[in-house]
């Protein structure tokens, strides 16, 4: 549609989000917002062949585009939309399609010898790239900010709804927290306070298994006066833990400030 926008929203926040912009149309305003996720499919490539990937199903006028660059295609006959970036990265490619079209697509993929992935491994992918996640770092008890989010706010533009809130964070260096990553000694459960120096610093809020089977990752909020990139923490009673930056919050950028990390 030439006059539309498409948003793709985090699993099972469509609603709340419909709910939220149908409150800011006004009667006059001609402008209607459908919830169209039953009649879409999304399928997300991601890893280091994925340009390959791209090149080979001949989609490769996309493959070095800036992130957010996107084209559309037919398949089958179908439209198909593909973007740079995926859900946990700005590398990788989403790709948005009827369900109609879901199974030539997947097949497409699956004879460039692509793996499908699982719910459990995407959420382990998720955890140790740093992507925050509504209900777990995403919740009312933390700011876009303090998620490390920058890239998700415009600085610059005005009258948009947190727009004040996000300037007086930055204008009064107002941000008491961040999101890290914490590499974990064993298992922890999300919940966990995390203590430095024998005092209450954050919780941790995700925690995933790693690659290998003694790998233990986790996200967490910390204090900005508390513990700092290559400290070692306490999570829970016992459970010891490095502070570690991850690579989708590196990918954020904020503005150059003098003040404390």
């Amino acid at each position: 549609m030439k006059n539309a926008i498409t948003l793709v929203v985090s699993p099972g926040t469509s609603g709340n989000i419909t709910e939220m912009l149908s409150k800011y149309i006004f009667f006059a305003d001609k402008v209607e917002i459908q919830d169209i996720t039953k009649q879409t499919s999304l399928f997300v490539l991601v890893g280091p062949k994925s340009n390959q990937v791209m090149e080979d199903l001949n989609l490769g006028d996309l493959v070095g585009q800036p992130y957010g660059s996107h084209k559309h295609y037919t398949v089958g006959g179908m439209p198909l939309t593909i973007g740079v970036g995926s859900l946990i990265s700005e590398n990788g490619f989403s790709m948005l399609m009827s369900p109609a079209a879901a199974g030539l697509v997947w097949s497409a993929l699956l004879n460039q010898r692509a793996i499908p992935m699982g719910s459990s491994a995407w959420e382990t992918l998720r955890v140790l790239q740093g992507r925050p996640a509504p209900g777990k770092e995403l919740t009312n008890e933390f700011n876009v900010l303090e998620a490390g989010l920058w890239n998700a706010v415009s600085l610059n533009k005005g009258c948009y709804k947190g727009q004040e809130t996000i300037s007086r964070l930055i204008t009064y260096d107002g941000i008491k927290q961040r999101l890290w990553g914490i590499r974990l000694s064993s298992p922890a459960e999300p919940g966990s306070p995390i203590t430095f120096d024998g005092k209450k610093v954050g919780k941790l809020t995700s925690y995933a298994s790693g690659r290998k089977k003694s790998e233990y990752f986790g996200l967490g909020y910390i204090k900005r006066q508390g513990a700092s990139k290559g400290d070692t923490v306490i999570v829970g009673d016992n459970i010891l833990g490095t502070v570690v930056e991850v690579p989708f919050l590196a990918q954020q950028c904020p503005p150059l400030t003098n003040s404390k990390p």
